[in-house]
């Protein structure tokens, strides 16, 4: 379907995106400066950071947020939504080539 390929190209752009803002933040300082998915989340809604933290580690489990979720969080902004439109490119159907003229055998 073309669902997973508009998922996988909107994931695309938005690691783009991410990969951008890390080039143009590591330009302004000077030196590289890594854009963690962490605090771009903390950017733009610290209340639901804050409440993911307390639904994983008060209902699901709580030795899960401390090694794996901060390891995630931790690791740059543009990772999560690559391998995201990876995944969809690869899970979605493969497209079918239109044969304009048949082949002769």
């Amino acid at each position: 379907m073309a669902v997973w390929r508009v998922i996988g190209w909107v994931f695309l752009v938005l690691a783009l995106i991410a990969f951008g803002a890390e080039g143009v933040s590591s330009l302004s300082v000077g030196h590289y400066r890594l854009l963690t998915l962490g605090q771009v989340w903390f950017w733009l809604s610290p209340g639901s950071l804050n409440l993911a933290q307390a639904v994983v580690q008060r209902y699901l489990l709580a030795a899960l947020w401390d090694p794996v979720i901060v390891t995630i969080l931790l690791g740059p902004a543009w990772a999560p939504p690559l391998l995201i439109s990876l995944l969809c490119f690869v899970a979605g159907p493969r497209r079918r080539r239109r044969m304009f003229f048949k082949r002769r055998r």
